[in-house]
C-alpha cells in the first residue's frame, strides 16, 4: 500500500471514530453478523437505504474492523469541503437521481471503478435503490447497478448483505414529509439538540445493522435477471415486513411522546 493510501485510511479510522462517538448521542446502535467484516477478500456491501443518515452510521461501524469505499452521489461527492478526501479514498461518483441527474454513462464508470477497487483489494458500498425509501421498506424498482455488478462480479469477492432498521421516522428519512430532507440542516439542527439536552439526555433512537453473506444466493438470483435479482434484494431488505415509522422526540424535558406512523 501506498504511503499516501496509509493517510487515508488512518484519517478515515480516526473520522470513523469520531463520529461514532458523536453518533452515541442519539443513536444506540446493534450489529448483526460484525464476523464477516474480519473478512480478508474484497467485500461488495448492499445495504438497504432508510435516511440520509445511514451512509454515515454504516461507515462508521464497517471502520471499527475494516475499511470500505463508498459509492456516493455527485451532490455530496462535489462539495468543495469534502471532495479532495472522497478523491483520494477511491470513492465513485455516480449522478444525483433525485434531482434528475443522469449519467448515461453511468452503469459503466460504476462498473468500472467497482471493479478497480476489488482488484486493489477494496470492500465496496453500493445502495441498490440508488436513493432512499419514500415508505417503510425498501424498492429497487429497476435500478440496474447492484444486478450489472454481481452477475459479472470476481470469484475472490464476497457479497454481503446489510440490513438496516430503524431509521425509518427518523429527521434525516422521507417518513414525515415524503421528501428528502437538507442533510446538513439535520445535522445542523442535530448539534443543537445535543447540548438541548444537557449531552447525556438526548433521546435513543435504536439502529440495528445486520451483516448477511449473500455471496451464492445472490449469484444464482443473478443468473435469472435483473428483475428475479432485484426482488430477492427486497425480500432480504424486507424480511421483517413493513417497518412503521417511529418519530422520536428531539428534547427530553418538552411535552411529547415517543409516537408510530399510527399513533401521530
Amino acid at each position: 500500500m501506498k504511503k499516501t493510501d496509509f493517510f487515508i485510511v488512518l484519517l478515515s479510522k480516526v473520522l470513523a471514530f469520531k463520529i461514532r462517538l458523536l453518533i452515541c448521542f442519539r443513536y444506540k446502535i446493534t450489529l448483526k453478523g460484525s464476523e464477516i467484516l474480519q473478512n480478508n477478500s474484497p467485500i461488495l456491501f448492499l445495504p438497504n437505504h432508510q435516511a440520509l443518515i445511514d451512509p454515515v452510521i454504516l461507515l462508521s461501524q464497517i471502520y471499527r474492523f475494516s475499511t470500505a469505499t463508498p459509492v456516493i452521489s455527485e451532490k455530496y461527492y462535489d462539495m468543495p469541503l469534502v471532495n479532495w478526501y472522497f478523491k483520494r479514498m477511491g470513492a465513485v461518483r455516480v449522478s444525483d437521481l433525485e434531482t434528475g441527474n443522469r449519467d448515461t454513462q453511468v452503469l459503466k464508470s460504476i462498473t468500472r471503478s467497482v471493479f478497480k477497487g476489488f482488484r486493489r483489494n477494496k470492500n465496496i458500498v453500493i445502495y441498490p435503490s440508488g436513493q432512499i425509501a419514500g415508505q417503510g421498506y425498501e424498492k429497487i424498482f429497476n435500478k440496474k447497478s447492484a444486478y450489472h455488478i454481481v452477475s459479472t462480479i470476481p470469484e475472490n469477492v464476497q457479497i454481503v448483505g446489510v440490513r438496516i432498521t430503524g431509521l425509518w421516522g427518523s429527521m434525516f428519512s422521507k417518513a414525515k414529509t415524503g421528501k428528502s430532507p437538507d442533510f446538513f440542516v439535520q445535522i445542523l439542527k442535530g448539534i443543537f439538540y445535543v447540548p438541548a439536552n444537557l449531552l447525556f439526555f438526548v433521546p435513543k433512537r435504536n439502529v440495528s445493522i445486520e451483516f448477511v453473506d449473500l455471496t451464492l444466493i445472490a449469484k444464482e438470483r443473478a443468473i435469472l435477471g435483473q428483475k428475479p435479482f432485484n426482488i430477492f434484494l427486497e425480500d432480504f431488505y424486507n424480511m421483517h415486513g413493513e417497518e412503521q415509522a417511529l418519530f422520536i422526540k428531539y428534547i427530553f424535558y418538552l411535552p411529547g411522546a415517543v409516537m408510530t406512523e399510527q399513533g401521530k
